[in-house]
């Protein structure tokens, strides 16, 4: 059995392998750079393209990048936490984004391999919403006990009566 090797991607092989695995995809270009859209599990992510392979319209890496506006104000230690307890994406805030990336190098890899990082991506996908829906929680609930006892000291207490 021989495989070939790929060594670098084009846009329209990045969107036959997403269409492949299902996902329905969007070419879009601004200011002349090409990504793709797509989405899974209702959330949006893009594919952008990184290092220019040796011909024209070719890329040796991309990014697969999934940017969540943030509302509010970000736990303390959000991103760092996910950083250190994960190893193929990381997080980062990028001004009012809260922004997961997962970096695919493609020079001398299977077709296998770029399906199994697509896999890995929407795993990544479904852990990220997760994780920041528990953190959320856990976030909450500190809070919540944190201010318990400040509102337990507030309240005035009755007075113990005497005979």
């Amino acid at each position: 059995m021989t495989m070939t090797l790929i060594t670098s991607v084009t846009t329209e092989s990045l969107t036959d392998l997403l269409q492949g695995a299902g996902y329905r995809v969007n070419q879009t270009e601004q200011n002349g750079i090409v990504q793709l859209l797509s989405a899974s599990q209702g959330i949006g992510y893009a594919v952008r393209f990184g290092n220019p392979g040796s011909e024209a319209g070719h890329y040796v890496d991309f990014t697969y990048s999934c940017a969540l506006r943030v509302q509010g104000e970000l736990p303390a230690g959000l991103a760092e936490l996910w950083n250190a307890s994960r190893r193929f994406a990381r997080l980062s805030l990028q001004g009012e984004f809260l922004v997961m990336e997962m970096d695919v190098v493609v020079a001398g890899v299977g077709e296998t391999h770029l399906r199994s990082q697509l896999e890995l991506w929407d795993r990544l996908l479904q852990e990220f919403i997760v994780y920041l829906r528990e953190y959320s929680q856990q976030a909450a609930q500190l809070q919540a006990q944190a201010e318990a006892p400040q509102a337990a000291q507030s309240q005035p207490r009755e007075e113990a009566a005497t005979l």
